[in-house]
């Protein structure tokens, strides 16, 4: 688990649901840059002291656990726990902004945490059986964001609660029972169950392929396994610690807060979150800071690029364009209709928002395919058939002359194999399984709309992960978006098009996601010399997990909270809007569209497509102060405030790299990701209390000194 990003600006979460956004390899791999510097100014003969900088040489003692025993009871244990605590948090940031930020740190620093404990409890206790081993911390790395990774691609703040009653009475077209289902618990776990696993089985035999013959990077799976083999080596299991008490620290603080919090929030707009802080009229158009620790995290783990984008974007539409096409009104649009409907004010922030997602998610998905298609070209050009790839005694001179690390890994690598007619046959069994199910939970999903897509999944899963490990940039939602628009129009609107493109969208989501995270986690596994079984089975296991846990923290939500999904609520979910507009696009055309609308929706989608060139082709050191387009977007109909907290986050951040740069390396993910979690953990109890009707006692809201005056004489009279 999946990132808005360009491919210097990343992280491995997902930003606006365009792609997953990675890791600042800068502070994962800290430990290697080091190592690397170490190495480097070793003279070239000395190779004893070379082989010692190996990583494998570090841990070639350590008898590497057989696939079975890698697979532990205890793994998994502490895999549900953590899934559970990461699908709550991924879920918040779904129903708020749609930006989910990369927990990838969290999951392995917890991970390491619990099962660390856990063994050294049993040691004392002499019934210890199994050391914790970095593959067993892999495995639960795969199997927590494999878990956590359903609640993003679940749809549950997009596609799939497009499709609700909620979001389609927000919106006057196509809000008939053909382009409506209401949402149960049921069916949404049937779906999943029934989607999320294709993917798995679309690229399991190219593998060796991905990893071996081709040697692609994938930059956060690389990031990853680095900092998994850093915690098990004597310095690294001591930073970890060090790590661990800075998050448990700052985790505790951010419980705290949100539990002071909720006892100002008796009704809407009350309480801390609420708070005019840039004054009342800035309040009013959505600048303010919310004193949310969650976004505050999220600004110091995302690259500042985007944190500067997002505010960017918001002073270009609440700070100037929607103030002035509001002075419009009665003329670009009729005037006395309310902020939130589509033919009015919203209209622009939503469908301009669409145009520059769109026109980002074109010019990336080219720039892609474009190095997609030259890499493997050039590839299969250099690749010569007498290469023979390291298995047992065999070996090219290519293979003979790499290095320690790699002979290790390639061995290990090949040793467990997942037999091709597997995969073939998995594939084969869930897709027909797949096609006659689908129809059944939506009748507008006809089968050989499933079957197209099942025809051709294979090949985009597989420009997909290629593509992410050229990039490590994920193109699921931009597939997704593709098979709105193509299954939509396809369908045509009287015949259920909207609902039969969101559909088509999670089907096509889901796989094309699975497909690139399986082959990242393959990718952290060959580094860590964990058994390709092992973390396909956790992958299998953990996603499993996930069609049963995010559902029902969804369902959580959804049943505590009032006014879900709608404007203006504490959980408006921007993007179902989003989506379910582009699908009415797909099926209706532009006609639905306020005045000037599609004329200011062609400049901007033209816009972003030039931004990102400009970004491609500028040198360097001025790139990286153009901004993001898709990032921009996210404000537009949004507002400021997260992007004020986020900043604020970058802020802290730089302030403290100012100060002590190796301390804020080396901590800053672990504040970061305590801040995330501490909030997030709080939302399991305050939901607990929404559910068993218990009040906060205190409305806590701010009045200009005109209303105040007018309330005080209302209450003396």
């Amino acid at each position: 688990m999946a990132s808005i990003r360009d491919d210097e600006a990343t992280g491995n979460g997902y930003l606006d649901g365009e792609s997953q956004a990675r890791e600042p390899e800068e502070q994962i791999l800290n430990h290697r840059k080091v190592m690397e510097q170490e190495k480097n100014g070793l003279e070239d003969g000395d190779d004893e002291k070379k082989e010692v900088m190996s990583t494998e040489m570090i841990f070639k003692d350590k008898e590497v656990p057989t696939w079975r025993n890698q697979l532990t009871v205890r793994a998994f244990v502490v895999s549900f726990l953590l899934g559970i605590l990461l699908s709550v948090i991924v879920m918040k940031f779904n129903l708020t902004t749609g930006i989910v930020p990369s927990l990838n740190v969290s999951a392995g620093l917890l991970g390491f945490f619990f099962v660390k404990t856990w063994t050294k409890l049993l040691e004392r206790s002499g019934m210890l059986k199994q050391p914790f081993t970095r593959q067993e911390n892999t495995v639960i790395q795969t199997c927590v964001v494999a878990t956590s990774g359903i609640a993003f691609s679940g749809g549950f703040g997009s596609y799939l609660f497009a499709m609700s009653e909620t979001i389609s009475k927000q919106v006057t077209e196509a809000n008939d029972s053909q382009n409506t289902k209401s949402l149960s618990l049921g069916w949404i776990i049937g779906f999943l169950f029934t989607v999320s696993f294709l993917g798995l089985f679309s690229v399991l035999p190219l593998r060796k392929i991905m990893i071996i013959d081709f040697k692609l990077i994938y930059p956060s799976g690389t990031a990853t396994a680095h900092l998994i083999n850093s915690f098990h080596t004597p310095q690294g299991a001591k930073l970890a610690k060090k790590q661990v008490k800075a998050l448990g620290k700052f985790l505790s603080f951010s419980f705290l807060w949100g539990f002071f919090q909720w006892f100002y929030t008796a009704g809407s707009d009350c309480g801390f979150a609420s708070f005019p802080s840039l004054g009342l009229k800035a309040y009013e158009n959505r600048f303010y800071f919310d004193f949310s620790p969650s976004y505050v995290g999220v600004g110091m783990i995302c690259p500042y690029i985007i944190n500067i984008s997002l505010l960017v974007g918001a002073i270009l539409s609440w700070g100037i364009m929607w103030p002035l096409i509001e002075n419009r009104e009665g003329d670009w649009y009729k005037s006395g209709l309310p902020s939130s409907n589509l033919h009015g004010i919203q209209g622009y922030r939503v469908f301009i928002a669409i145009a520059m997602i769109l026109g980002d998610g074109l010019y990336n998905f080219a720039k892609v395919l474009g190095k997609t298609t030259t890499g493997l070209v050039n590839q299969l050009k250099n690749k010569e058939p007498s290469v023979i790839l390291p298995v047992a005694d065999k070996a090219s001179p290519e293979a003979k002359a790499a290095s320690f690390d790699d002979q290790c890994r390639t061995q290990l690598f090949l040793q467990d194999q997942i037999p091709s007619r597997l995969a073939l046959g998995g594939y084969v069994l869930i897709a027909s399984i797949s096609t006659a199910v689908l129809p059944q939970i939506f009748q507008q999903l006809r089968w050989y709309y499933v079957l197209v897509i099942y025809i051709f999944a294979p090949v985009l899963a597989f420009c997909n992960a290629y593509g992410c490990g050229l990039t490590d940039w994920s193109l699921a939602p931009t597939y997704g978006k593709l098979a709105i628009f193509t299954i939509g129009a396809w369908a045509g609107k009287d015949q259920g098009g909207v609902l039969a493109g969101l559909a088509a969208c999670g089907v096509m989501m889901n796989i094309v996601s699975t497909a690139s995270d399986l082959t990242q986690d393959f990718k952290t596994g060959y580094m860590t010399l964990a058994s390709p079984r092992a973390m396909f089975v956790s992958q299998v296991i953990g996603t499993a997990m996930g069609c049963v846990i995010s559902p029902c923290v969804f369902w959580l939500f959804y049943k505590a909270y009032d006014g879900i999904g709608t404007i203006g609520s504490q959980y408006p979910a921007p993007n179902a809007l989003v989506f379910r507009n582009m699908a009415i696009l797909g099926v209706d055309g532009f006609s639905s569209l306020p005045r000037n609308c599609l004329t200011l929706c062609y400049i901007f989608f033209a816009g972003a497509i030039i931004i990102n060139a400009f970004r491609d082709f500028a040198p360097k050191k001025w790139a990286k102060y153009i901004p993001l387009p898709m990032a921009m977007a996210i404000p537009f109909y949004l507002g400021s405030y997260f992007a004020i907290d986020m900043c604020v986050g970058s802020l802290v951040l730089f302030i403290w790299e100012k100060i002590d740069k190796v301390k804020a390396d080396a901590f800053g993910p672990a504040v970061a990701s305590g801040l995330i979690c501490g909030d997030g953990i709080w939302t399991l109890p305050s939901s607990i209390l929404a559910l068993a009707g218990v009040k906060p006692p205190i409305c806590m809201k701010f009045l200009s000194r005109g209303t105040n005056v007018k309330v005080d004489k209302f209450l003396n009279s």
